[in-house]
């Protein structure tokens, strides 16, 4: 009998994520204000223009539901990726995942037996290469949270349109160009938050930034009453007490409209008001809103639920005094 046997070695075999992406929906909860559709627009314009977006602004300003907002309206499907300090850019393009070994035996000829074996390194892109090799619409969340360096590859994925892969090199697959439907919208927290990083200059200078502050009232109070269902009398007031109470201390954007939803919320599935005598209201805005981030103290003692109390008075006696003379007029009430 004679045996044969041909070894070969050093292919790169590679295999692309599957299943791992998300179609973005629009949510009945969704509040499409004047200033939310401003937004909306002003990335679409910059997106459809082939540059990268990004939503900056302290936590709780709504920054990820724009992005999968505006990520709906492009139709392409979603790969998102969140920030993180341990990640490297092999977590962003994709590594070496072992190797891939297959063997044949041929015996069609009985008197012959041939052995061919292979073996090839295993290649398996990250989400970044889907997302470039596909034309999927990266959301890239906190991208801030990674180190700088982590982040490298995307300066030539949005300024040459080309995604560099140096460990497939040799295998002639070291340049990925990117689909033209790619898109990407980043969102980042303020550096001076725990855990974020500072962002390399080249970066910054390959996206257009829209700065996200707090929402404008209307748009807070619509949400609430989207998110909990409490009437419009009773979610106006939570609004002007949370917005009464923002400033107050360094950390002047807080509370978010984070807040204002879990009040109405509460409020709601309580079957209470937002009422100086109803006194769900009372614990529910203690608890709700006396954050020690706000780092307002005397002699080492908070001063917030002084602050909520007086925000309460100034609040709500204001609009019931407003309520009384409008059913005096309408003839509902008597002196």
């Amino acid at each position: 009998m004679i045996q044969t046997e041909n070894k070969e070695a050093g292919g790169v075999v590679r295999v692309q994520a599957e299943g791992d992406n998300v179609t973005p929906e629009a949510s009945a909860e969704f509040v499409a204000t004047v200033h939310i559709q401003t937004l909306t627009e002003r990335a679409m314009a910059y997106l459809e223009a082939g540059y990268a977006v990004h939503f900056a602004g302290p936590a709780g300003t709504g920054k990820t539901t724009l992005a999968f907002h505006v990520a709906s309206r492009l139709g392409r499907p979603v790969t998102l990726v969140h920030g993180d300090d341990e990640f490297g850019s092999s977590d962003l393009i994709g590594k070496d995942a072992g190797y891939r070994r297959s063997k044949v035996v041929d015996n069609y000829i009985h008197s012959v037996l041939k052995t061919e074996e292979n073996m090839n390194s295993l290649w398996v892109d990250n989400r970044l290469t889907t997302a470039c090799a596909q034309g999927n619409t990266l959301i890239y969340d906190e991208f801030n949270r990674s180190r700088p360096e982590a982040n490298n590859a995307l300066l030539s994925v949005l300024e040459e349109k080309i995604l560099n892969l140096p460990e497939l090199g040799r295998s002639g697959q070291g340049y990925l160009e990117v689909h033209p439907e790619f898109r990407a919208i980043f969102t980042s927290n303020p550096e001076e938050y725990a855990g974020v990083h500072k962002t390399q200059d080249a970066l910054m200078d390959r996206m257009i930034t829209l700065n996200l502050g707090n929402f404008d009232k209307e748009t807070e109070i619509r949400i609430g009453m989207a998110k909990s269902g409490l009437p419009r009398e009773d979610m106006e007031i939570v609004v002007d007490l949370v917005r009464e109470l923002r400033g107050t201390g360094v950390n002047n954007h807080r509370p978010t409209v984070r807040a204002t939803i879990a009040i109405a919320r509460i409020l709601a599935g309580q079957h209470a008001h937002a009422s100086l005598g109803d006194p769900v209201f009372h614990w529910v805005c203690r608890d709700v809103l006396n954050s020690d981030t706000a780092k307002v103290t005397r002699d080492g003692e908070s001063l917030m639920p002084d602050k909520i109390e007086e925000a309460m008075a100034k609040v709500c006696v204001p609009v019931l005094g407003a309520r009384k003379t409008s059913a005096r007029h309408s003839g509902r009430v008597k002196e």
